[in-house]
Order: C-alpha cells, then sequence, then structure tokens
C-alpha cells in the first residue's frame, strides 16, 4: 500500500476518527514535509473506493466556519492489521486457563515472553538503538509500533494488538507483552495505556535509565 494512505489508515486507527485538517497536522509531523489538504483528500478518496475509510459524516464547528467531515475507518480496515490467527490462540488461552494453576501459567506465559524476546536477538546498545530494533521486531509481528522521547525517558506505543480479540477476555496477553517489552528491552516498562482497558493505544514508559 502507499506508505501516505498507510499513515493516514494508522492516524485513524490512533485517534478514531479524523477530519482533512487533523490528518494534515499529523501527516506533516510524521512525515516532515507540507503535505495539502487537497493531496490528502485524494488518498482519502482513494481509500473510500477501497472500502477502508467510511463515507465522512459532517461534523459542526464549535467557532463560526464550514461543518467539517469526519472520517473513520471500516470494518475491513481493522481486519486490514494483523490478527495472529486469532481462534487458534484463543482455544489454546482457554484450555491452558482452565486445566492449569496460576503459577504454572505464569511460567508458560513468561516462557514464552523471554523465548520471543531471545529470537528477536535484540544488541546490547543505547536505548535509542535498542529502541530501533524493538520497533522493528515487533512490527514483523503485527503490533504497528513507533517510539518518541519522553520528558521520563521514552514511550513505546503499539497501535495494533494482534490478539486483539482475546485480549477482551483475559489479561494473560496483556501480561505476556509486557514481559516481552522488559525482555527485549532489559528495563521493565511503566504501563501508561492498554486497548483491552478502551485505550486508542498500548504504551509504555521506558525510563531513562
Amino acid at each position: 500500500m502507499q506508505q501516505t494512505r498507510r499513515h493516514i489508515l494508522n492516524i485513524l486507527k490512533e485517534r478514531g476518527e479524523a477530519t482533512v485538517d487533523d490528518l494534515v497536522l499529523e501527516l506533516r509531523k510524521r512525515r516532515g514535509d507540507n503535505i495539502t489538504p487537497v493531496t490528502v483528500r485524494h488518498h482519502l478518496n482513494e481509500l473510500l473506493k477501497e472500502q477502508l475509510v467510511m463515507t465522512p459524516q459532517f461534523r459542526h464547528r464549535s467557532a463560526p466556519g464550514r461543518p467539517q467531515h469526519i472520517y473513520v475507518l471500516t470494518n475491513e480496515a481493522k481486519a486490514y492489521f494483523p490478527n495472529n490467527y486469532q481462534t487458534l490462540a484463543a482455544n489454546l488461552i482457554a484450555q491452558v486457563s482452565e486445566n492449569l494453576p496460576p503459577r504454572t501459567i505464569n511460567v508458560i506465559i513468561e516462557g514464552v515472553a523471554d523465548g520471543m524476546a531471545a529470537q528477536a536477538e535484540i544488541p546490547d546498545k543505547p536505548i535509542p538503538e535498542r529502541l530501533d530494533a524493538v520497533v522493528a521486531y515487533l512490527n514483523t509481528q503485527g503490533y504497528n509500533a513507533s517510539w518518541e522521547k519522553h520528558p521520563n525517558g521514552f514511550i513505546l506505543r503499539t497501535l495494533n494488538c494482534p490478539y486483539h480479540h482475546i485480549s477482551q477476555t483475559t489479561q494473560l496477553l496483556c501480561e505476556m507483552d509486557m514481559r516481552m517489552i522488559a525482555s527485549l528491552l532489559g528495563i521493565v516498562p511503566r504501563l501508561q495505556s492498554r486497548m483491552s482497558d478502551g485505550d486508542a493505544v498500548c504504551a509504555y514508559l521506558i525510563p531513562d535509565a
């Protein structure tokens, strides 16, 4: 998919909804250029044709001016983000939860997280370089991750949960993600927000050691 359209999908996934003006401002931040409203509307029209964006609705301004169109993702677009074999994983998690004691389940979850982190082979480098490698790895797993500097360290965000449907019924995979990120970075993160709690993204504060 064309990169600007991918950015637009990511922005709508993160925000839930956005106007053309919202998208222009966010795209300028992410792309570092002066993309115009005309160009954004062109990409939105293409996404409409692909049925990845819904027909826009009007939102009236609180201040004087013409109403603005609001854009949101379609269900087809939500399915566009990877889901990691939801049915199989859900059944496995259900069987583990029903047949094993909590301590054993924790050992399994921690083992899976540590195993995934070991496979990633993140180099022992300064945190920004490690974060680059972690984000690259998470994106191969469908997390749609990014990071940015924060006054207290760094914020790692994931815009897509590969286990979204399962995480609605159990916190086990959320706990696995926390353990995996800690293993990947060698630093225990502090949870800031979580999609399974209704937040738009999962966000983790990585203290600047």
